[in-house]
């Protein structure tokens, strides 16, 4: 997962969330906006693995049936 800097930029936005989930977090002393912006840290990166794969789909397809065909490159040097 991705690390967020502390001293990073920050840029006010405005959530709508639910009030019971709100609630709990004050409850909790839960740092709302830190809580928020790691979850969409996480949403980003999910993301960005989704459009790699998807970009990436033709290459791994080929190389899966290249594995399948021939075998792992210089299996034999492998110590595992």
């Amino acid at each position: 997962m991705r690390k967020i800097a502390a001293n990073a930029v920050r840029q006010p936005a405005n959530l709508s969330i639910d009030s019971q989930l709100m609630k709990e977090a004050k409850g909790l002393n839960v740092n709302v906006s830190r809580a928020a912006e790691a979850g969409i840290a996480e949403a980003v990166a999910v993301e960005k693995t989704r459009l790699w794969k998807l970009e990436n789909r033709a290459t791994m397809d080929s190389w899966n049936d290249y594995v399948e065909k021939h075998g792992i490159p210089l299996k034999e040097h492998r110590q595992f």
